[in-house]
């Protein structure tokens, strides 16, 4: 084992309709083969959309059970549905690697607790631009996306000062920045 510092966590967060998925998928292909990182798909109680969110899927009684089992390295829970991160973040973060997460923000200060070495990413995108994201998703119908666009997300921790993107504009710009922003936590 190297002489490397522990890793760094990045919590990606911002409301939904931002972008955060599409900006991690886009740096995963950027980066990929760069061991300097590592995406985190996160398990969810919630059936997996290939092409809308990147999880893994679990029922309530498997989650429950993984969690049981210590199989996770951080545990949530929002809208009704439990989230989690997999352990291997602590091993990815063991290696020194920047271990990339998208979490909710009411997650932002227990993960901060238990990883002290964490950069906060925050997403946001004009609302016109997310009302239109969250129609194309399917999951709602018009009511329950505009009460979802109205609602205020927890805020983050007076304490933390995250690194905020606008994904307003292209996907390209949008995972450029977010790269390299991914680049300078790397050398810190």
């Amino acid at each position: 084992m190297s002489d490397r510092p522990p890793g760094t966590l990045v919590l990606v967060v911002g409301p939904s309709g931002v972008g955060k998925d599409t900006l991690i998928g886009g740096a995963r292909v950027a980066l990929d083969g760069d061991k300097r990182f590592s995406f985190v798909r996160r398990l969810v109680t919630r059936p997996a959309d290939i092409d809308l969110e990147d999880h893994v899927s679990l029922d309530a009684e498997e989650f429950a059970k993984a969690d049981a089992a210590g199989r996770f390295a951080l545990t949530w829970q929002a809208h009704g549905l439990d989230y989690a991160l997999p352990i291997g973040v602590d091993t990815d973060l063991a290696l020194g690697r920047v271990v990339v997460a998208n979490i909710s923000r009411h997650a932002v200060p227990m993960a901060i607790g238990k990883y002290p070495l964490c950069r906060v990413v925050q997403v946001s995108a004009e609302i016109s631009l997310r009302a239109s994201r969250l129609a194309k998703r399917g999951r709602e119908n018009q009511d329950q996306i505009v009460a979802r666009l109205a609602r205020e997300g927890a805020a983050l921790p007076a304490d933390v000062q995250p690194i905020v993107i606008d994904n307003s504009s292209s996907v390209g710009i949008g995972v450029t920045a977010f790269v390299m922003t991914l680049r300078r936590i790397a050398e810190e």
